[in-house]
This record gives structure tokens, C-alpha cells and sequence, in this order.
């Protein structure tokens, strides 16, 4: 049973809360709230308290210290895989954790789209969650007999300590675009909050680098193995994409997969090597590959009439170039895009992004993704910086820019819906607006048979 707790609002009978100083909140105004809760053990950097009372000097070390003692000699039985870059960590991840359950070795997957065993567990308040609480998932994981994790790791989480004494079997790094340049600065800075997880290797860990991105150098840390179009351990070649499935050969291998663009063969590849190092036969690697699908939100197609609408959570212009290029081998008329950017984050790309969606679409609606702090008007205003093309309409409801880009389809065209992917709440200020991309669709699309059979 996993006792350490942060959050005096998890608080159990018997727990130890420790209370940390964070950047909005500080966990010694929530003491007595512990307390009450049932925690029988206080650590704190001052004060006197009801329960046992530990005063240290700094609790976050002090935190990891505790955390590192009481359960290194779990993780040390584990097999954790971190998956850091911009894009591609989420698809890669849930990948390869599929396959290693359907090859029978009980795998687990922390990361944006929640914490799943066999299945879906819960969802996640942040791609890295805070150390205390990825502690328990993993000693949840140990004690329920899964022996493999596979975890994203973001930039942030790495620079907020949130992996801090938890070290990795391999490191894997997919890409660095433009993205959270609003926390970071700049791109430098960025690449080195994602360059801390390569030194978090175990003595026997391996890095595994994507050859073919331009930041490579700063992943090559201690064993390496490189991967990608160009020279390198694991070479791409004879790869040949369609609109229906995806194929290449690595090494000796010959992959096939379901999943369709460059840009998901990279991530399948990722898994394929992680599979090839832990001695997985190559029969059984070439068996399993074709039978994985992509996580929630990530290329999800949707029929509609003779049209396709597609959602996924592409946010960076890299993520959203990659995909209407993948989206334009399909047979298609036409493409429309809905998409909004996230407010109170990097704003630079929000008029690259704009640009990406204008070149390509015939028209674009512009509507809400988390507005978090910022006003609409003022995102849209970043947005729409330096255009002079006309071919968009702004709508700051969100469904009501879903059904404005579902009616303008009529045969054989694409309707892209991006941003939030397997998303539940469309976030304003401290409220969290339950919307879902697929649910809307799917509730608009019976809304229209209900009024054709009345």
C-alpha cells in the first residue's frame, strides 16, 4: 500500500503527508486539511503539528530521498521505457505497450492519454504527473505484477523534477519542433530540459536517437542506438506508405502496419527497436506490429456520408504539417480544418500554424482550444498576425465550429478537427468544460439521421 502523499486531498488513514512549496500553492497550508484526512505523519520545513512531525530542512529532497529508499529496489525489477520529443511521444508510447501485452509481457503505459494497465485506469492531469504520484502508479504497477512501463516523459515535467530518482532501461527520442517556448525561451533550453532523461539511464540503459532530427547530438548519451533515414543503427529503408497502411524493412525485418504517414512509421519504429532489444523474436516483432492501432485522438477517422472526418491532437506546426500531408494520399476533393491554439502557452506558433492551415485548406475555422488564461480574441488576433488570405470564419464555440466544418463537406472530402484529440474539457480559467471532439461529431451526425428518418 502506497502511504507517501502529497495532496492532502488523496490523504488516508495513516498516511505520511509531506508538504511541498510549489510554484502557486505551498502543501503547508493544506496540513491540517492532511491531518483531518487522517495523516498520522507530517513532514515540513516549519511548524508544529497534532500528528508526528518530521522538520526538514527541504522537503522536495527530502521527498525524493524517501521515495528513492522505500522503492528503488521495485523499479530496479522493472523494465521502464521514457519516450521524450515534441511530437510522436504519445503514439510511440501507447504503441509499443500494446505490443508488449500482446506478446504476454504485462506492460503498463503512463503518459497524455492516462494511466492504463489492461485497460484505461484514469486519466492524468499532465502528460509527466507529479513524482509522488508516478511513484504510486509504478509501485502499483510492481505489486499487481506488471513488470514493463513505458512512460512519456515531457520537457516540463523533466524541469519540474517530476522524474527526478527514477531512472530508465531506455530513452527514446522522437523529434524537437517548435512548442512550450513560452516555459523554455528558447529552443537551446529546450532541447536540454529533454536531454535530462538520457542521463537518468541505468548502468545498462540505452539511448535510443532519431538520426535524422537536427538536435540528435544532444540524446547521444552513453550506450546509443541510432535510428531513421539516414546511417544509422536501425536504417529505414524500402518504405512505402498508402492511404490504407504503412510498410518498410529495418535490419531483417519486414513491417507492415495499419497505421498510415511518415511520420507514425518513425513512431512504430521506436517500438520495433525497443521489441528487437529485448530479445523479442523477429517472427514474433513482424507478427504483432500489424495488429496494433493508434492511441485515442490520434488519427481517428470518423465516416460521414462519402466524406472522411479525421480528429487528432496535433497542436505544433510540425505535428499539423505531418498529418495533412498524410491526410492528402487519400482520395479527397477537398480539405477543411477546424483548429484553435492554446492560450496562455507559446504564442510564436500560433501564426505559423495558421499559415500551415490556410496553404493547405480550402477553408478553415477557427474556434477554442484551452483558453487556460487568455481571452479568445486576443489568441485569434496572434493567430490571424500577417495574414491576407480570406478563406476562414471564426466561431469561438467549439461544437458550433464542428458542425460549421461537418456542413461543409459534401463528396469525397476531408474535415480535419485538431488540437485536443482524445481530450475530455476544453479548459477556461479554473474551469474544465466537458467537450470531447469525437462525442461532438458523433452527436451531431445523429442529430442529422434523426431529422432524416422524422
Amino acid at each position: 500500500m502506497f502511504s507517501i502523499k502529497t495532496d492532502s486531498r488523496k490523504v488516508k488513514n495513516g498516511d505520511t503527508f509531506v508538504a511541498l512549496r510549489g510554484l502557486s500553492s505551498d502543501g503547508h497550508d493544506y496540513i491540517e486539511k492532511a491531518i483531518q484526512n487522517g495523516a498520522t505523519t507530517i513532514v515540513a520545513e516549519e511548524g508544529s503539528y497534532s500528528v508526528e512531525t518530521k522538520i526538514v530542512e527541504d522537503t522536495t529532497k527530502y521527498l525524493e530521498d524517501l521515495l528513492y529508499e522505500k522503492y528503488h529496489t521495485y523499479l530496479e525489477e522493472m523494465v521502464i521505457v521514457g519516450v521524450t520529443g515534441t511530437n510522436g511521444k504519445t503514439t510511440t508510447s501507447y504503441l509499443l505497450y500494446e505490443a508488449l501485452n500482446k506478446l504476454n509481457k504485462k506492460a503498463a503505459y503512463i503518459g497524455t492519454v492516462g494511466f492504463y494497465k489492461q485497460s484505461k485506469v484514469c486519466d492524468l492531469p499532465n502528460t509527466s504527473p507529479a513524482l509522488c504520484d508516478m511513484y504510486e502508479m509504478l509501485v502499483d504497477c510492481y505489486e499487481t505484477g506488471y513488470r514493463y512501463v513505458v512512460m512519456e516523459v515531457s520537457s516540463q515535467g523533466l524541469s519540474y523534477g517530476r522524474m527526478n530518482t527514477i531512472l530508465f532501461d531506455y530513452a527514446i527520442f522522437t523529434n524537437l519542433t517548435q512548442d512550450h517556448l513560452d516555459y523554455h525561451k528558447t529552443m537551446e533550453n529546450y532541447a536540454l530540459a529533454k536531454q535530462k532523461l538520457f542521463h537518468q539511464l541505468k548502468e545498462n540503459g540505452i539511448s535510443i536517437v532519431n538520426i535524422d532530427d537536427e538536435y540528435h547530438s544532444y540524446y547521444e548519451i552513453g550506450n546509443v542506438i541510432t535510428y531513421g533515414c539516414n546511417v544509422s543503427n536501425y536504417q529505414l529503408k524500402d518504405m512505402h506508405l498508402n492511404s490504407f497502411n504503412s510498410e518498410f524493412s529495418v535490419n531483417d525485418l519486414s513491417i507492415h502496419t495499419s497505421l498510415i504517414g511518415k511520420y507514425n512509421v518513425y513512431n512504430v519504429l521506436c517500438a520495433v527497436i525497443v521489441l528487437d532489444l529485448m530479445k523479442i523474436e523477429k517472427k514474433e516483432i513482424e507478427r504483432v506490429i500489424p495488429t496494433l492501432s493508434a492511441p485515442p485522438g490520434r488519427m481517428d477517422m470518423i465516416p460521414f456520408h462519402k466524406n472522411t472526418i479525421i480528429i487528432d491532437y496535433a497542436h505544433t506546426p510540425d505535428a499539423m504539417e505531418n498529418i495533412i500531408h498524410t491526410v492528402e494520399e487519400l482520395p479527397h476533393k477537398h480539405i477543411y480544418i477546424v483548429f484553435g491554439c492554446t492560450g496562455s502557452r507559446d504564442a510564436k506558433k500560433r501564426p505559423i500554424m495558421m499559415r500551415i492551415a490556410l496553404e493547405y485548406a480550402s477553408f478553415v475555422v477557427v474556434t477554442s482550444d484551452d483558453l487556460h488564461e487568455e481571452e479568445f480574441d486576443d489568441i485569434v488576433k496572434d493567430m490571424l498576425e500577417g495574414n491576407d488570405k480570406s478563406h476562414y470564419k471564426v466561431l469561438k464555440n467549439r461544437y458550433e465550429a464542428v458542425k460549421y466544418g461537418m456542413s461543409l463537406l459534401h463528396e469525397e472530402d476531408l474535415l480535419l478537427i485538431l488540437g485536443k484529440g482524445h481530450e475530455e474539457f476544453i479548459i477556461v480559467h479554473e474551469d474544465k468544460i466537458p467537450f470531447n471532439d469525437r462525442k461532438a461529431v458523433e452527436e451531431l451526425i445523429a442529430k442529422e439521421s434523426h431529422k432524416i428518418e422524422s
